[in-house]
Parts: C-alpha cells; sequence; structure tokens
C-alpha cells in the first residue's frame, strides 16, 4: 500500500471525527440558544409580574398580597439564578465544542496536506521512472538499430 493510500485512510477517519465533533458543536450551539430564550422568558414573566404588583400595590395592597408576592418573586429569582448557571454551563460546554472541533479540522487539514505532498512525490516518482523506461528502450532500440546498420 502506498504512503498516499494509508494517509488518506487516516485523513477519511480524522474528517468522520471532525464531522461528529461539528455535529456535537451545533447540538451545543442549539441547546445554548434554547436556555438563551428560556432565561429571557423568565426575566419578561418577573418584568411583567412586577409591574402588575407596582400597579395594584399603587391602589394598596393586604399584607397577605404582599408576602405571597414578596415570595413568588423570590422563587422566581432562584429560578433564574438556576436558569442562568445552566446558561453559563452551556456556554462553557460551546467553547469547549467548538475548541474539540477547531483541533480536529486543524488536524484534518494538516494531514490532508501531508496526503497531497505524498501524491505529488509519488507521482514525481512514477513520472521519473516512466522516463527511465523510457529513456531505457530509446536507448535499446539505438543500439539495435546501430546494430542493424552495421550488419548489412
Amino acid at each position: 500500500m502506498k504512503k498516499s493510500q494509508r494517509i488518506k485512510t487516516i485523513v477519511e477517519l480524522k474528517a468522520a471525527q471532525e464531522k461528529n465533533a461539528l455535529e456535537a458543536l451545533g447540538e451545543a450551539q442549539r441547546k445554548l440558544f434554547a436556555m438563551q430564550a428560556q432565561v429571557e422568558g423568565f426575566r419578561k414573566y418577573r418584568k411583567e409580574y412586577q409591574d402588575k404588583f407596582d400597579q395594584r400595590g399603587a391602589q394598596g395592597v393586604k399584607v397577605e398580597q404582599l408576602l405571597e408576592f414578596r415570595s413568588f418573586i423570590d422563587k422566581l429569582d432562584k429560578a433564574i439564578s438556576g436558569q442562568e448557571y445552566s446558561l453559563r454551563l452551556c456556554e462553557t460546554e460551546l467553547i469547549t465544542q467548538r475548541k474539540i472541533w477547531e483541533e480536529l479540522h486543524q488536524r484534518t487539514h494538516s494531514l490532508q496536506k501531508v496526503c497531497d505532498s505524498a501524491l505529488a512525490m509519488e507521482a514525481r516518482q512514477e513520472a521519473k521512472l516512466e522516463q527511465l523506461e523510457l529513456d531505457e528502450r530509446a536507448s535499446r532500440m539505438g543500439r539495435n538499430n546501430s546494430n542493424g546498420m552495421r550488419n548489412a
């Protein structure tokens, strides 16, 4: 098996790994976008709830209602905080997946260059051998023709 063929097999394996890493990167990106939308939705809901309570509070509210509001807002804040933590984890995962893909992409690209170089070298060697064979044939034909002319 030629060197270029061996390297090509490795390039194909690395390309498959790169493709899988790219798919994982895409999945991490989709997950991050979904998490961002979820956090934004929680923040928007909290603001709307706060605004509604502020409108009612201007007219006066009972202590019970105020305590329920505070309790609910605290729960919302904890949920938002938890979602923000999950969002940071998703961002970290995205960065990790991007690094993995970039490394695999670089390796695949480098190996492809090595493969191309090996193919070019093999082509030069084949051309050189072919030229040597042609020269040898021409030399033999020249010797045969000159021998034939001497005998005539």
